[in-house]
């Protein structure tokens, strides 16, 4: 398909056995759906997406992550609190360059039909008109999170996710970078959407190319917040209101004058 038509994106939506999706992909489906809807938990999100990310699957396979989809509402969002669509949205645009969500995933539209992992008022057989405004509505925080992955080219990288370590089994601590090594970029997430989580994280300090005893500045893109980092361990705090961190990391130059900092 794509020798025919390079221009053309082609996306195959299919949730099915996971030797037929690698199957679409071998076939010349640009991007496809991902089991990522229902991977909740720390291990089980690392391992998956390391499987996706990184070769041989990611030579001809790319996830597109989706928080949900116009046939599904997973349990974990079905009458959820903003916390639970703020962290599964931060998870799905930082994770991969590519994702996506159903119309009313800012509104946090969480009514399921009794019993199955599917919207009450789906729009697959009406027109609804949102209230956009409506109270409790996340956009500011998704308006934020696509401002990181437009100014950031790490979060535009398919590949270069990388896993790190956290002492809190509700915290997923992870990193991705480009090829050149110009655009760096660390990220927190909570998976816990009712309560605050605390972790010590483990910064890869050879990854980030950075010496044990060297200062370099963090810039947290969510809160707009920088700080500066020697050595690594590092203390995070996260909350239903702020289930993500989003660090670009930048070093110390010396100049002529004074020091200033790059990526």
């Amino acid at each position: 398909m794509q020798d025919l038509h390079p221009d053309v994106l082609f996306l195959s939506e299919a949730f099915t056995r996971p030797k037929v999706m690698k199957a679409l992909g071998k076939v010349g489906f640009t991007q496809s759906y991902t089991y990522f809807t229902w991977r909740l938990f720390k291990d089980e999100l690392r391992t998956y997406l390391e499987e996706i990310t990184q070769p041989p699957v990611a030579d001809y396979f790319r996830g597109n992550l989706w928080p949900n989809t116009p046939d599904i509402l997973p349990e974990n969002l079905q009458n959820a609190g903003p916390g639970a669509f703020r962290l599964r949205v931060a998870l799905a645009s930082t994770l991969s360059s590519v994702w996506g969500m159903y119309s009313g995933y800012e509104l946090c539209e969480g009514r399921p039909v009794p019993g199955k992992e599917e919207y009450l008022d789906s729009e697959k057989y009406q027109l609804v008109a949102w209230d956009w405004d409506r109270p409790g509505n996340i956009s500011e925080w998704i308006a934020k999170l696509n401002a990181a992955r437009k100014q950031h080219p790490a979060l535009q990288q398919y590949s270069g996710l990388r896993f790190f370590e956290s002492d809190n089994e509700r915290v997923l601590f992870y990193g991705k970078r480009t090829p050149d090594g110009t655009s760096t970029v660390l990220v927190a997430v909570s998976l816990d959407p009712y309560a605050p989580q605390e972790a010590l994280l483990h910064v890869p300090m050879e990854w980030l190319g950075v010496k044990a005893e060297e200062t370099y500045q963090v810039h947290e893109l969510m809160a707009d917040q920088r700080s500066l980092w020697q050595g690594p361990d590092v203390q995070v705090r996260l909350t239903p209101e702020q289930p993500a961190a989003v660090y670009a990391v930048y070093r110390f130059r010396r100049t002529e004058h004074a020091f200033d900092y790059f990526e």
